[in-house]
Protein backbone atom coordinates (compact mmCIF):
# COMPACT_ATOMS: atom_id res chain seq x y z
CA UNK A 1 0.00 0.00 0.00
CA UNK A 2 1.20 3.79 -0.41
CA UNK A 3 0.28 5.47 2.64
CA UNK A 4 0.82 9.35 3.25
CA UNK A 5 0.90 10.35 6.73
CA UNK A 6 0.47 13.86 8.33
CA UNK A 7 2.38 14.72 10.78
CA UNK A 8 5.47 12.41 9.72
CA UNK A 9 7.79 14.02 12.41
CA UNK A 10 5.30 14.13 15.71
CA UNK A 11 5.06 12.13 18.67
CA UNK A 12 2.29 9.88 16.74
CA UNK A 13 3.37 10.34 13.29
CA UNK A 14 7.25 8.68 13.48
CA UNK A 15 6.35 5.54 14.98
CA UNK A 16 3.52 5.01 12.84
CA UNK A 17 5.41 6.10 9.67
CA UNK A 18 8.41 3.47 11.05
CA UNK A 19 5.61 0.68 11.78
CA UNK A 20 4.19 1.00 8.10
CA UNK A 21 7.63 0.84 6.60
CA UNK A 22 8.53 -1.81 8.48
CA UNK A 23 5.56 -3.95 7.32
CA UNK A 24 6.47 -3.18 4.06
CA UNK A 25 4.50 -0.28 2.48
CA UNK A 26 5.08 2.82 0.87
CA UNK A 27 4.90 5.89 3.35
CA UNK A 28 4.76 9.44 2.39
CA UNK A 29 5.67 11.52 5.34
CA UNK A 30 5.00 15.41 5.27
CA UNK A 31 6.45 17.54 7.56
CA UNK A 32 6.73 21.54 7.89
CA UNK A 33 10.79 21.10 8.78
CA UNK A 34 13.50 20.24 6.25
CA UNK A 35 15.79 19.15 8.91
CA UNK A 36 12.95 16.88 10.09
CA UNK A 37 12.43 15.60 6.15
CA UNK A 38 16.43 14.77 6.71
CA UNK A 39 15.27 12.04 9.19
CA UNK A 40 12.43 10.77 7.66
CA UNK A 41 14.54 9.93 4.72
CA UNK A 42 16.97 8.34 6.68
CA UNK A 43 13.78 6.18 7.69
CA UNK A 44 13.13 4.89 4.34
CA UNK A 45 10.06 7.44 4.06
CA UNK A 46 9.27 9.81 1.17
CA UNK A 47 9.84 13.74 2.82
CA UNK A 48 7.26 16.38 1.72
CA UNK A 49 8.07 19.90 3.06
CA UNK A 50 5.51 22.17 3.49
CA UNK A 51 2.73 24.02 5.39
CA UNK A 52 -0.38 22.82 6.33
CA UNK A 53 -2.18 25.55 4.79
CA UNK A 54 -1.10 24.48 1.83
CA UNK A 55 -2.18 21.35 0.65
CA UNK A 56 -0.72 21.45 -3.05
CA UNK A 57 2.71 19.81 -2.37
CA UNK A 58 0.78 16.69 -1.28
CA UNK A 59 -2.96 16.64 -2.36
CA UNK A 60 -1.79 15.29 -5.71
CA UNK A 61 -0.88 11.93 -4.31
CA UNK A 62 -4.91 11.31 -2.90
CA UNK A 63 -5.15 10.10 -7.18
CA UNK A 64 -2.65 7.38 -6.61
CA UNK A 65 -2.45 6.22 -2.88
CA UNK A 66 -4.42 4.15 -0.48
CA UNK A 67 -4.44 6.13 2.64
CA UNK A 68 -4.16 9.15 4.22
CA UNK A 69 -3.74 9.40 7.90
CA UNK A 70 -3.81 12.59 9.94
CA UNK A 71 -1.83 12.55 13.13
CA UNK A 72 -1.02 16.33 13.39
CA UNK A 73 -1.10 17.64 16.72
CA UNK A 74 -0.42 20.59 19.63
CA UNK A 75 -1.68 23.41 17.79
CA UNK A 76 -4.01 26.04 18.99
CA UNK A 77 -5.97 26.11 15.80
CA UNK A 78 -5.62 22.22 15.86
CA UNK A 79 -9.99 22.11 15.42
CA UNK A 80 -9.48 24.54 12.11
CA UNK A 81 -6.32 22.70 10.46
CA UNK A 82 -8.26 18.94 11.21
CA UNK A 83 -10.83 19.98 9.14
CA UNK A 84 -8.96 22.04 6.98
CA UNK A 85 -6.82 19.13 6.33
CA UNK A 86 -10.17 16.09 5.86
CA UNK A 87 -12.03 18.56 3.62
CA UNK A 88 -9.17 18.93 1.35
CA UNK A 89 -7.78 15.36 0.92
CA UNK A 90 -12.26 15.33 0.40
CA UNK A 91 -12.17 17.36 -2.40
CA UNK A 92 -9.13 15.98 -4.41
CA UNK A 93 -10.29 12.36 -3.95
CA UNK A 94 -13.43 13.53 -5.39
CA UNK A 95 -11.97 15.25 -8.15
CA UNK A 96 -9.16 13.30 -8.78
CA UNK A 97 -9.87 9.70 -8.12
CA UNK A 98 -11.25 7.51 -10.98
CA UNK A 99 -14.81 6.65 -11.23
CA UNK A 100 -13.67 2.64 -10.38
CA UNK A 101 -11.77 3.49 -7.68
CA UNK A 102 -11.80 2.40 -4.35
CA UNK A 103 -12.55 4.78 -1.72
CA UNK A 104 -9.42 6.87 -0.06
CA UNK A 105 -8.98 5.18 3.53
CA UNK A 106 -8.76 8.48 5.60
CA UNK A 107 -8.06 7.55 9.77
CA UNK A 108 -8.29 10.84 11.49
CA UNK A 109 -6.91 10.94 15.17
CA UNK A 110 -8.74 12.33 18.17
CA UNK A 111 -8.39 11.40 22.16
CA UNK A 112 -10.20 9.33 24.70
CA UNK A 113 -10.58 12.76 26.83
CA UNK A 114 -14.38 12.93 24.62
CA UNK A 115 -15.38 10.49 26.93
CA UNK A 116 -14.64 13.28 29.87
CA UNK A 117 -13.79 13.15 33.61
CA UNK A 118 -15.57 9.88 35.44
CA UNK A 119 -14.17 8.39 38.65
CA UNK A 120 -17.09 5.54 38.16
CA UNK A 121 -18.59 4.09 35.23
CA UNK A 122 -16.43 2.20 32.79
CA UNK A 123 -16.84 3.39 29.21
CA UNK A 124 -15.92 1.23 25.90
CA UNK A 125 -15.02 2.15 22.43
CA UNK A 126 -18.69 2.47 21.59
CA UNK A 127 -20.21 4.30 24.85
CA UNK A 128 -21.97 7.26 23.98
CA UNK A 129 -20.34 11.00 24.51
CA UNK A 130 -22.19 13.13 26.53
CA UNK A 131 -19.35 15.02 28.18
CA UNK A 132 -16.48 15.87 26.43
CA UNK A 133 -13.55 17.80 28.89
CA UNK A 134 -13.72 20.93 27.80
CA UNK A 135 -10.21 21.21 25.90
CA UNK A 136 -11.72 18.52 23.43
CA UNK A 137 -15.43 19.24 23.11
CA UNK A 138 -15.07 19.96 19.68
CA UNK A 139 -14.11 16.90 18.69
CA UNK A 140 -17.14 14.69 18.41
CA UNK A 141 -18.80 16.45 15.94
CA UNK A 142 -15.65 15.84 13.48
CA UNK A 143 -15.60 12.64 14.35
CA UNK A 144 -18.99 11.93 13.09
CA UNK A 145 -18.47 14.09 10.19
CA UNK A 146 -15.17 11.97 9.52
CA UNK A 147 -16.68 8.47 9.51
CA UNK A 148 -20.07 9.68 8.31
CA UNK A 149 -18.45 10.86 4.66
CA UNK A 150 -19.72 9.32 1.45
CA UNK A 151 -16.63 9.96 -0.59
CA UNK A 152 -13.85 9.05 2.06
CA UNK A 153 -13.48 5.90 3.61
CA UNK A 154 -13.12 7.15 7.19
CA UNK A 155 -12.37 5.88 10.32
CA UNK A 156 -11.09 7.91 13.67
CA UNK A 157 -8.62 6.30 16.20
CA UNK A 158 -8.79 7.62 19.77
CA UNK A 159 -5.70 7.39 21.68
CA UNK A 160 -5.52 7.12 25.40
CA UNK A 161 -2.58 8.99 27.43
CA UNK A 162 0.78 8.15 25.45
CA UNK A 163 3.86 6.95 27.17
CA UNK A 164 7.53 6.07 25.87
CA UNK A 165 10.37 7.35 23.78
CA UNK A 166 10.32 11.10 24.73
CA UNK A 167 7.49 11.41 26.68
CA UNK A 168 4.62 12.85 24.80
CA UNK A 169 2.21 14.69 27.30
CA UNK A 170 4.30 13.54 29.97
CA UNK A 171 7.44 15.00 29.16
CA UNK A 172 6.69 18.49 30.73
CA UNK A 173 6.26 16.80 33.89
CA UNK A 174 9.97 14.86 33.79
CA UNK A 175 11.22 18.16 32.43
CA UNK A 176 9.86 19.96 35.83
CA UNK A 177 11.10 17.31 37.82
CA UNK A 178 14.45 17.58 36.64
CA UNK A 179 14.54 21.37 37.08
CA UNK A 180 12.51 21.93 40.31
CA UNK A 181 13.97 18.47 42.16
CA UNK A 182 9.64 18.09 43.01
CA UNK A 183 7.36 15.99 41.65
CA UNK A 184 4.41 18.39 40.98
CA UNK A 185 1.20 17.29 38.47
CA UNK A 186 -2.35 18.45 37.91
CA UNK A 187 -5.19 16.61 39.20
CA UNK A 188 -6.28 15.26 42.88
CA UNK A 189 -5.21 12.26 44.33
CA UNK A 190 -7.19 9.03 43.56
CA UNK A 191 -6.99 9.62 39.79
CA UNK A 192 -6.24 7.01 37.23
CA UNK A 193 -5.08 7.21 33.76
CA UNK A 194 -5.73 5.25 30.26
CA UNK A 195 -2.48 4.89 28.86
CA UNK A 196 -0.87 3.52 25.57
CA UNK A 197 2.52 2.99 24.45
CA UNK A 198 3.45 5.10 21.25
CA UNK A 199 4.88 2.02 19.32
CA UNK A 200 1.49 -0.14 20.59
CA UNK A 201 -0.56 2.71 19.08
CA UNK A 202 1.09 2.47 15.94
CA UNK A 203 0.40 -1.10 15.32
CA UNK A 204 -3.02 -0.35 15.23
CA UNK A 205 -2.37 2.56 12.74
CA UNK A 206 -0.65 -0.29 10.66
CA UNK A 207 -3.54 -2.78 11.27
CA UNK A 208 -6.47 -0.42 10.33
CA UNK A 209 -4.59 0.58 7.18
CA UNK A 210 -4.59 -3.05 6.28
CA UNK A 211 -8.03 -3.63 7.18
CA UNK A 212 -9.70 -0.16 6.13
CA UNK A 213 -11.64 -1.34 3.70
CA UNK A 214 -13.20 -3.54 6.48
CA UNK A 215 -13.28 -1.61 9.34
CA UNK A 216 -14.53 1.94 7.65
CA UNK A 217 -16.43 3.90 9.85
CA UNK A 218 -15.68 2.70 12.66
CA UNK A 219 -13.90 4.60 15.95
CA UNK A 220 -11.41 3.13 17.65
CA UNK A 221 -10.13 3.93 21.34
CA UNK A 222 -6.77 2.72 21.82
CA UNK A 223 -5.34 1.71 25.46
CA UNK A 224 -4.21 -0.88 27.47
CA UNK A 225 -6.62 -2.90 29.11
CA UNK A 226 -6.56 -2.13 32.39
CA UNK A 227 -6.06 2.07 34.46
CA UNK A 228 -3.12 2.47 36.45
CA UNK A 229 -3.06 4.61 39.51
CA UNK A 230 -2.10 8.39 38.86
CA UNK A 231 -0.82 7.99 42.86
CA UNK A 232 1.08 5.31 42.17
CA UNK A 233 2.75 6.57 38.87
CA UNK A 234 3.78 9.84 40.30
CA UNK A 235 5.36 8.11 43.43
CA UNK A 236 7.50 5.85 41.11
CA UNK A 237 8.72 9.00 39.51
CA UNK A 238 9.91 10.38 42.55
CA UNK A 239 11.83 7.06 43.29
CA UNK A 240 13.14 6.76 39.60
CA UNK A 241 13.94 10.43 39.67
CA UNK A 242 15.64 10.46 42.44
CA UNK A 243 14.26 13.28 43.91
CA UNK A 244 12.75 14.74 46.89
CA UNK A 245 8.92 13.79 47.69
CA UNK A 246 6.25 13.08 48.32
CA UNK A 247 4.36 14.59 45.24
CA UNK A 248 2.37 16.96 45.18
CA UNK A 249 -0.78 17.68 43.48
CA UNK A 250 -1.88 21.36 42.17
CA UNK A 251 -4.95 23.10 40.93
CA UNK A 252 -5.30 23.46 36.71
CA UNK A 253 -5.09 26.94 35.53
CA UNK A 254 -6.49 25.97 32.05
CA UNK A 255 -8.76 23.74 30.12
CA UNK A 256 -5.49 21.77 28.90
CA UNK A 257 -4.23 21.42 32.02
CA UNK A 258 -7.88 20.00 33.60
CA UNK A 259 -7.72 17.58 30.93
CA UNK A 260 -4.57 16.25 32.13
CA UNK A 261 -6.07 15.81 35.18
CA UNK A 262 -9.20 13.96 33.66
CA UNK A 263 -9.71 10.11 34.72
CA UNK A 264 -11.63 7.98 32.19
CA UNK A 265 -11.81 4.54 33.47
CA UNK A 266 -11.71 2.81 29.73
CA UNK A 267 -12.11 -0.68 28.76
CA UNK A 268 -11.34 -0.80 24.86
CA UNK A 269 -11.95 -3.58 23.45
CA UNK A 270 -12.99 -2.85 19.22
CA UNK A 271 -9.34 -3.08 18.34
CA UNK A 272 -8.89 -6.25 19.45
CA UNK A 273 -12.28 -8.11 18.10
CA UNK A 274 -11.50 -6.26 14.64
CA UNK A 275 -8.04 -5.69 13.84
CA UNK A 276 -6.59 -8.85 16.45
CA UNK A 277 -4.84 -6.05 18.51
CA UNK A 278 -2.74 -6.48 21.45
CA UNK A 279 -0.47 -3.88 23.63
CA UNK A 280 2.76 -5.48 24.27
CA UNK A 281 4.68 -2.84 26.28
CA UNK A 282 5.03 -2.49 29.55
CA UNK A 283 2.59 -0.28 31.77
CA UNK A 284 3.99 3.09 32.53
CA UNK A 285 4.45 2.43 36.19
CA UNK A 286 5.74 -1.05 35.89
CA UNK A 287 8.40 0.30 32.37
CA UNK A 288 9.36 3.65 34.06
CA UNK A 289 12.87 3.28 34.80
CA UNK A 290 13.31 2.50 31.34
CA UNK A 291 10.69 5.29 29.97
CA UNK A 292 11.94 8.16 32.01
CA UNK A 293 15.52 6.94 31.15
CA UNK A 294 14.70 7.10 27.04
CA UNK A 295 13.08 10.69 28.37
CA UNK A 296 16.41 11.91 29.49
CA UNK A 297 18.43 10.31 26.61
CA UNK A 298 16.46 12.56 24.10
CA UNK A 299 17.02 15.90 25.66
Amino acid sequence: MKVLVLGASGFIGLPVCQALCRAGHIVYGFTRSSEKAKQLEAEEIIPIVGEYDNTEPWVSLVSTIDAVIDTVGGRADLRTLTMLLFRAVREAAQTHRGAYAPKLTYIATSGTWVHGDNRSEVVSDTTPITNPVEAVAWRPAVEQEIISDSVLNGMVIRPGLLYGRSGSLLAPLFQSTRETGKVVWYGKPGGRYNLVHCDDLADLYVRAVEKGLLVGGKIFDVANPQTESVDDFLQKLVEVSGVKGPYEYIEASNAYEVALGTTTLLRPYLGRALLDWVPRKAGLIDGLPIYYAAWLAAQ
